[in-house]
């Protein structure tokens, strides 16, 4: 056995054993942002001259064949980085709201599957209200709402299938923090009852983490926090209701209770505020307006014992 191969063996050994676990990291990392294929292409070149020398001199032994093996290895770092660029471009097209082949999309937060219908609206007036609910709530139609009360500022919904306060923030984050809105009128819980019932302290520490991630986002954004609907009376819904309209009282935000909202009337509140046509939000009352408007329209148009079942 010739010494100088078993060195240069050695030596190809020693810089090729990095490469399988980077294949690896990079596979499970999903991204190719910290990757410079650049540089997996100066390291390809020079293993395909290396291995070219081997073959000028007609040296075909275990070295070539060591050559020739992290060659292969290098090349799947390659394609490993493609696989992750089209990922990266997946994630990006989906936060910018670019619609592919359907106008619903599914991302995936925390485990659970949510449905957007639009990632990304057009916000045409300067200023905007945002409803950020769960099932419930994505159904009202938000824009309907506000082109038939003529609102001077767009309401968007930014609700989600099975939105819950343990992935609100996260998708608070990615989806509404960049509107930067004038008000948020808030409707979650309603996926969190099991957890609730298990530990309220939790849950009420969560919804407070949120409110703080959106007035550090937009010192000047309005809340709203609507209570859940209790058909049923169910105990455990009827203290989370209690839970969330003491955080309101905390936090200084307007508290919605939808015990009263089937003794809403929309048409009138219409016909008798001028809020719509001057926006108002510095003032608490227009936030109430707006969601009484919201749910009470969800109260006599969508059912939510059918929504329920579906999320279940």
């Amino acid at each position: 056995m010739n010494l100088a191969h078993l060195l240069e063996a050695g030596m190809l050994v020693c810089f090729g054993f990095s490469w399988p676990i980077n294949v690896v990291k990079a596979y499970k990392a999903g991204t190719a942002k910290s990757t410079s294929l650049a540089f997996i292409f100066l390291i390809i070149t020079g293993y395909i001259l290396g291995i070219g020398a081997k073959v000028i001199n007609h040296q075909y032994n275990y070295v070539l064949a060591v050559y020739i093996l992290n060659l292969v290895i290098v090349l799947s770092n390659v394609v490993v980085y493609f696989r992750n660029r089209a990922l990266d471009r997946m994630r990006d097209m989906e936060a910018n709201g670019v619609k592919q082949n359907d106008k619903n999309k599914v991302v995936y937060a925390h485990e659970e599957q949510i449905v957007i219908g639009s990632m990304k609206e057009n916000v045409s007036k300067k200023y905007n209200v945002v409803l950020l609910g769960g099932t419930y709530a994505k159904d009202i139609p938000a824009k309907k709402i506000s082109d038939d009360f003529k609102f001077d500022f767009d309401v968007l919904n930014k609700s989600s299938f099975a939105l819950s306060i343990k992935n609100a923030g996260e998708y608070y984050s990615k989806y509404v923090a960049s509107l930067k809105s004038d008000g948020i009128i808030l409707q979650l819980g309603k996926e969190d009852r099991d957890f609730f019932k298990k530990n309220p302290s939790q849950f009420d520490s969560m919804y407070l983490k949120l409110i703080d991630l959106i007035k550090t986002n937009n010192r000047n954004c309005r809340l709203a926090l609507v209570s859940l609907n209790n058909a049923k009376n169910d105990g455990t819904i009827a203290e989370m209701n209690n839970h969330i309209k003491a955080i309101a009282e905390s936090e200084q935000s307007v508290f919605v209770n939808l015990e009263n909202a089937k003794l809403w009337n929309p048409k009138a509140i219409q016909s008798s505020l001028d809020f719509a046509y001057g926006m108002g939000l510095n003032i608490k009352k227009p936030i109430y307006d707006v969601a009484e408007i919201l749910f009470s329209y969800a109260a006599q148009n969508l059912s939510e014992e059918v929504i329920s079942n579906v999320a279940v």
